[in-house]
């Protein structure tokens, strides 16, 4: 660890910018010299003395951080990360790392440029049970077959926040950049195909936009996945969590709680259960081996995996981690996304 604390400035104060704003407040490698939010917004106590600044351009030219954390809307991302590192500033974003593919490569060309460092939002590779569930499919071996959702019947300030991130954003993109990443660290192949479909099940966002969306994806070694998501009154909560992955060689499955509730922000990362079944039959045709449930006791919440993922940045910095795959796959499973969303506006699928 250094000796100085890392100094962070911290733009947007939604959901998540409060979070990881919060980890590093509690986190004695960082030291926070200013937020950034246009609006004023309520805090936590712990975050009450800090100055809030309406500009991150004037904030980052007044306060010369170490480290900017971008946690705004997904159109500012990448202007305000090459704005970073063109001060000299290492950077977390929060997926997505930019709403089209050449943004995206514009941010990692502008952070290979200057030399420093980049870490993306993907919080489930720092949950430990994530972890563990993609490690139990690749020893099953490919091809796969994915199927993931997370669809969240909102309502309230929740639906008020779902339909001011589809100013810029549709679900299967915001969110789905996570499970596909989870995908492609799975199968590592290189997707050759995506397709979408999706639906505008509300008048109350524009007419371009649609709140319902389903992706499928074809990879180079014959594994294909899909991913849904649905925000908004009118969704469902039947099966609105499904993570699932099969091969040939059996499947591994997140068994949800079923009392559990798609609003609920700590659902979205909870496994509860973990279980993997194997194919294996014997002589007499019947399974050779029972279902192995691996319950995940001790799961960090929202705020913990925060933290977790803020330690890791701390340990990027610190310890110079090679940060290339990191980057390369940020870009890859936005590029799968927008694909997507380019196939539902088109009609027709995209080949990568």
């Amino acid at each position: 660890m250094s000796a100085k604390p890392i100094r962070v400035l911290v733009a947007g104060l939604g959901n998540m910018g409060r979070s990881h704003a919060l980890a590093y407040h509690n986190n004695p490698g960082f030291e926070i010299v200013g937020l950034v939010n246009r609006s004023k917004v309520d805090l936590v106590p712990e975050l009450q003395g800090y100055r809030i600044h309406p500009s991150f351009e004037a904030a980052l030219k007044e306060l010369k951080p170490d480290l900017c954390s971008i946690c705004t809307y997904s159109d500012s991302h990448a202007d305000y990360a090459v704005m970073a590192f063109e001060a000299g500033c290492d950077v977390f974003v929060e997926k997505p790392l930019a709403t089209t593919v050449a943004d995206a490569e514009r941010v990692v060309a502008a952070a290979k440029k200057a030399g420093r460092k980049l870490v993306v939002g993907y919080i489930l590779r720092h949950h430990p049970s994530w972890v563990r569930l993609i490690a139990e499919a690749r020893l099953l071996g490919g091809p796969y077959v994915f199927r993931m959702n997370l669809n969240q019947q909102s309502s309230g300030a929740t639906w008020a926040t779902h339909k001011a991130l589809m100013d810029t954003t549709p679900p299967i993109v915001d969110c789905g950049v996570h499970y596909v990443d989870v995908m492609c660290q799975i199968t590592d192949a290189r997707a050759v195909e995506v397709r979408g479909m999706g639906l505008r099940l509300s008048n109350e966002i524009a007419a371009d936009m649609y709140n319902y969306g389903h992706l499928q994806v074809i990879y180079e070694d014959g594994s294909v996945g899909w991913y849904e998501a649905g925000w908004g009154p009118m969704i469902s909560e039947t099966a609105f969590f499904v993570k699932d992955v099969m091969s040939p060689n059996g499947s591994v499955s997140i068994v949800m709680d079923p009392n559990a509730k798609s609003d609920d922000i700590d659902t979205h990362t909870k496994t509860a259960v973990i279980r993997v079944h194997k194919a294996e039959t014997g002589p007499d045709g019947k399974f050779l081996h029972k279902d192995e449930d691996l319950t995940m006791h001790g799961e960090p919440g929202h705020q913990e995996l925060c933290d977790l993922e803020q330690a890791y940045v701390l340990k990027a910095i610190t310890e110079n981690i090679n940060l290339e795959r990191h980057m390369d796959d940020a870009v890859q499973s936005l590029r799968i996304c927008l694909a997507a969303d380019e196939s539902v506006r088109t009609g027709r699928p995209v080949k990568l």
